[in-house]
Formats: C-alpha cells, structure tokens, sequence
C-alpha cells in the first residue's frame, strides 16, 4: 500500500500515477484508519480540542484529500478508462461513512462535552465556530432520529450523493455525444475566423480533414448561436443543446426520472428532520431565514428589473424584425440577433474584443490586479498534472509561500461543462508547521489553435477573474483550524461575494491597460473601444437579470412546491416565467434536465444565492470605488475582514467589519444600469 499514490500525503496529488485500480484499496485503508480514529476518541472519552477534534480532523482529513482527487478527476478527465466506474462504485461507501460519522452518538456526545469544558471559554473563535458548526450538523445528519429512521436517513443520503453523480454524468455523455460535421463552409458564414480555425483542428483531430466539427460544449456551441447567419443551423445546435439529457436522447441519459427521485428523497430527509420541505432544511446553514424571505428578494429584484428586460426585448423585437427580416425573434435568434444590435448600437463586436485578450497577458493581468490589492505574486511551478494543458502557479507574500493553484483552462470531451473552483487541501496548522492551501481552478474556454495562444472574450475573462475570487477566498485565509479556513464553514449563499467581487475588476481602464494585447498588433485596448464597452456594459442587463431570477425562482419553488410524487416541474417553471421572464423557449426545451447546480451540484433550494452573494458583492465593490479602483489600502481591509477569516465567523459580521454598515442593495442596481429611485 506504500506505493498507492491517493495515499501519499507529502505534498501535491501524484496526478501522473494514479490509476482507477488505486482507487478502492486506498479507501479500504483510509476508512478503516478514520474508523479506529473514531472509536480510539470514543474510548478515550476525552473533553478537549486536542483529544476530540485534533484526532478526528487528522483521520477524516486524510479521506477527504484523497476522495476529492478521486471526484476532481471524475470531472476532468471522466472519460478515462475504469475511473468512472471505480468512481461510482464508492460513492455508496463513502457516503454510508460520513452518515455514519455523523449519527454516532457517542461521537456527539465527545463534542458536546468539548463545549461544554469550562476550559473551552479561552477557545480561539476558530475553534468554537468549528465546535458550534459540528454540533449543528450532527443534528442535520440524524444523530437524534431513532435508530430505524437513522437507517433510513443513512439510504437517503447515499441514494441522493448517487444520484447527483449520476445526473452531471448525463449531462457530460450527452453534451459529448453529440456532434456535427460539416463540410461546406458556406454553411458556417458569419462565423469568425478564429472559431473556423478551431472547428477544423478538431474535425481534422477526429480523422475528418477538410470538414468542420460543431458541439454543444460551451464554445463549440456558442459561435454558431451567436455568429452564424445559417439560421436552419442555429436552430439544430440550440434544439441539440435544449434537449440535452432528456426523454429526446438515449434513454439511459435521462434525467427526467433522477430528477424526480431526487426530489422525492430530498424531501423525505428534510422531513426526518423535522423541516416543513427541503428548501427550509437547505436554508437552515445558510445566511437566508427562510424560503420567504428568499422569494420576497427574488421578487423585489424582478419587479425592479422587469421593465427594463421587457424593454429590452422589444428592442430587440423591432431590430430584428427591421434590420435582420426576422419576423418573430426565435429563441435561436437572440444571441444573433443581439450580438448584431450590439454591433449596430455601439459599433463593436465581442469578437473585436476578444482579439484584445489572448491567455498570456489575461493571466499577466489577473496576476497583476491581484499583487495591487494585497501584495502578493504569482510563480510558476512545473507539478505533475491530470494533463498537458493544466498549469500551477503559487502565491507568496514576500518569500512566504501563502498556497497554490491548479489552472485548466479549456474545454475537452470527458470534463464536465461550466466553469468552477473547489479545494485540494486546506490551511490548517499542524503541531509547529501551516499546512498551505492549494485549489483547482476549472474553465472551459477556447483553446489555442495552431502556434497562436488562446484568445478569450471578456465574458470569458469575467469568468476567469470569478473562479480566481473563489481561489483566493481558499487561499489567502490566515485561519488555521480545518474546519472554517478559507471557504470552509462559509455560508452558500455567502461564498459567491469574492468571486463576483473581482469580476469588477474586468471594466477598470487601468486594468484592461496591462491585460490586453490585439492579435496582430500588439497593442492594448484602445481607449475608443472601452469606451464603447463601457457604455454597453448594462447592454440587455434587464434580460440577463431576469433569466437569473427565473431560474432561482424556479429553483426554490421547485423544492417547496409540496408533493413531489406529482409535481409538474416543467409546468411550474412555465408559471415561473409567465411572472419573470420575457424570452420563452420552445415547448421542447428541456433545461431542468441539464441545469447541474440544482440537481448534480450544491445549489438546490439555493441557486438564488449568486443573486444574495451579488448586493453583497456590489457592495463591498462600491468600497474601491469610492476609493478611485483597485486601492491597496481597501485590498488590505478586503483581506483582513473577508479573505482571512473565512468560516470562522458570521459572513454578515464580515461584511459589517469591511463596509461599517449592513449591504445595501442599491450597489447593486446602479452597477446593473437600473437606478434605485426609478424602482
């Protein structure tokens, strides 16, 4: 077992050398050792940090690093031979364990005599937040439930982790399953250069020279929908997409039936609990009181972004019609039809842009606002990796090492679609030594083609910035107690306000200066043109707020919508956008089937958590406005109340140490280009 690589914990993941057939012996050692862990702490029948939560951290810690290499690579490389299977067969033992860990009482009681301790008072907050967060979930895992509805908690719980694997597996096999050549390039006309230079390389890397390949991953499918003047071709790569995971594909790939035993268990677990629906056991963890309260904000903000959406699609409505011939504005049309207003309002294409932004000086730039605001620098360092692509980079302060950073940039068959960041190990001090973070950074951008480097948009830009806030809250934490370091013991609805926080950072003038370079020329992005970028920033925001808040809307009701043995989730979605929506798609469109985050990720009953973390975010943005952009002197109070605290308090405490007040929403508002008094 020496020579199994998931249980070398010295230092990286040996990415280079580990195989499927690693995966179940490494499990047997490491659940047995966390299991001795656990009953050696029983025994002991110890009262203090050191006797309970020291030893358990160490065994279950262990077991974490090595099953998240084991799910990270299932969505990096899911393709791989024997991984997904050996990855499936262990998500039933892995989640018996921590259920398992979870109800045992006797374990309980260890935490609640910690807490108890008179000794405990002297406590950092870390560890009493830790103690506070652990004593909670030991009641949301059914600790008190008598012993056959423990039994029964315990099936849930693995059926609904089998689940969620399940339907992001769906959702990868039909996105990759489907795939179009062509051979006439005519068929693709309007399309940009750059895109056809891809679309070649990859039919040419099938064995189909000379033809053109076209998909559904995110930027396959998105020059079509947004460029193609093939209007027949939009329509069958937006109809393929729509369709994805469903009663339309292969059977074996429908969601429809996951979705809704998902469902039908989630509730009953809440009910086991003792909450009313799952979305009220969703919120209970979260900064949100209750599912109310939820939609009440999701409401308030639609009633304010409404009309400005409905104006916007009607814009869009008469261009189309008048300019384009398109009589009525399909919903293959709006991304063409809207990069053309674009065009003809401000007299740029995202496609100008994009030539602005290859990888190398976008990285030199994301690098460069960060060492701004905190001072601290990025270094490059050769590791081993899941593949060629994949790059590592370190942050110090100084000479001290703060953590580093796996990069995977680009979209490939067997990774699952989105964009995303999730942790490798966290801080957390151990004896005289700092254990230092390291994260994963995942996109699905372009790749390069030819000798050229990739070129991304600015939405991909914004994209790389959002991820790079959610690393950073991962790695710039100052706590050292495991359980609240970084992203740890974050509240959801909390954890996107450092992500959609840098996001800004992408419109500052100054920061575009050292981030861009044109293809040909060389130069940064003209003054002219951020001008023009500027003043079509809030270009369609009415639209895109209200799509966010249909699917939030959608989400939340969807999970208190009372029983779901009958609930109809395609027409309460149509209920949904009959209140909020101004765009509607085909009757055969099927986004719930793929919409991952609700029903494969952590997002259910808390999807509306990106528009929470927002008002917070905008907030906390306004700051380094005031301050005149990316002010060092704001960055330090950004890090010292948001950054480094992580878990170990309250984030509303967080926020109230950096603004001095409570959020406001009207940050928020102003940034969307809708103005608070006209609500």
């Amino acid at each position: 077992m020496s020579q199994n690589p998931l249980l070398d914990f010295s230092d990286l993941p040996r990415f280079d050398a580990i195989k499927p057939e690693h995966i179940t012996p490494a499990l047997d050692v490491l659940l047995a050792d966390a299991r001795a862990a656990i009953d050696a702490v029983v025994a002991a029948g110890g009262d203090n940090w050191d006797a309970v939560v020291e030893p358990l951290t160490d065994a279950t810690e262990k077991l974490g690093r090595a099953w998240g290499v084991v799910g990270h690579l299932n969505g990096v490389v899911g393709n791989t031979e024997g991984l997904r299977e050996a990855y499936n067969a262990e998500i039933p033992r892995i989640s018996a364990f921590f259920t398992e860990l979870g109800q045992n009482l006797d374990l309980f009681a260890r935490f609640k005599a910690v807490a108890a301790n008179p000794a405990f008072a002297a406590a950092s907050a870390a560890q009493k937040k830790v103690i506070e967060n652990d004593l909670r979930d030991f009641r949301l895992a059914g600790a008190e439930l008598p012993d056959a509805q423990k039994a029964r908690f315990a099936e849930l719980s693995s059926r609904l982790a089998e689940l969620s694997n399940q339907f992001s597996q769906h959702v990868m096999d039909a996105t990759d399953g489907f795939s179009l050549y062509i051979e006439d390039a005519a068929e693709l006309a309007g399309i940009p250069e750059d895109s056809l230079a891809m679309y070649a390389a990859m039919a040419e890397a099938d064995g189909q020279p000379g033809k053109y390949k076209l998909g559904l991953q995110f930027p396959l499918l998105f020059p079509v929908l947004q460029y193609a003047d093939n209007r027949a071709l939009r329509e069958k790569l937006y109809e393929a997409n729509a369709k994805r995971a469903s009663e339309f594909g292969p059977a074996e790939q429908d969601n429809g039936p996951l979705i809704r035993e998902k469902l039908k268990l989630a509730a009953e677990e809440a009910q086991l609990l003792g909450f009313a629906d799952y979305a009220e056991l969703s919120l209970y963890t979260k900064m949100a009181e209750s599912p109310k309260q939820v939609i009440d904000f999701l409401r308030d903000l639609a009633r304010r972004a409404k009309p400005y959406a409905e104006q916007d699609r009607a814009e869009l409505e008469a261009f189309a019609r008048d300019e384009l011939g398109l009589d009525a504005l399909q919903a293959w049309d709006i991304s063409y039809a809207s990069e053309k207003l674009r065009v003809a309002r401000y007299a740029f294409s995202e496609h100008e842009v994009k030539q602005y932004f290859p990888e190398p000086k976008v990285l030199q730039g994301l690098f460069g606002v960060v060492g701004t605001l905190y001072g601290v620098r990025f270094a490059e360092r050769q590791v081993a990796a899941w593949h060629p692509d994949v790059r590592y980079f370190e942050i110090f302060q100084g000479d001290a090492l703060l953590g580093g950073f796996y990069l995977d940039l680009y979209a490939r068959d067997g990774k699952r679609p989105g964009a995303w960041m999730d942790d490798v190990r966290g801080r957390r001090r151990k004896g005289g030594q700092v254990q230092t973070p390291v994260a994963y950074l995942v996109c699905n951008f372009s790749r390069p083609v030819g000798d050229k480097p990739a070129y991304f948009t600015h939405d991909e830009v914004i994209t790389l910035f959002h991820e790079c806030g959610h690393g950073l809250h991962h790695l710039l934490t100052r706590i050292e107690v495991a359980g609240v370091a970084g992203i740890s013991g974050v509240e959801w609805d909390a954890v996107e306000l450092p992500s959609q926080f840098m996001e800004n950072f992408c419109w500052e003038w100054d920061v575009l200066q050292g981030m861009t370079a044109h293809s040909e020329s060389g130069q940064p992005l003209p003054r002219d043109l951020y001008d023009k970028m500027i003043a079509a920033k809030n270009f369609q925001s009415g639209m895109q707020m209200v799509r966010q808040l249909e699917f939030s809307l959608f989400d939340m009701q969807l999970y208190t919508a009372g029983n779901p043995d009958s609930v109809d989730w395609l027409a309460l979605l149509e209920q949904v956008r009959d209140e909020v929506a101004v765009n509607r798609p085909p009757a055969y469109n099927r986004f719930p089937n793929s919409f991952s985050h609700i029903f494969g990720g952590g997002y259910a009953a808390g999807y509306y958590s990106y528009k929470w973390a927002e008002v917070l975010s905008a907030d906390a943005y306004a700051a380094f406005e005031e301050a005149g952009g990316a002010n060092p002197q704001v960055g330090r109070q950004f890090w010292d109340e948001i950054l480094a605290v992580g878990g170990s308090r309250p984030a509303l405490e967080s926020f109230r140490a950096f603004r001095g007040r409570d959020p406001e929403i009207d940050a928020l508002l102003r940034h969307s280009g809708m103005a608070p008094e006209a609500a």
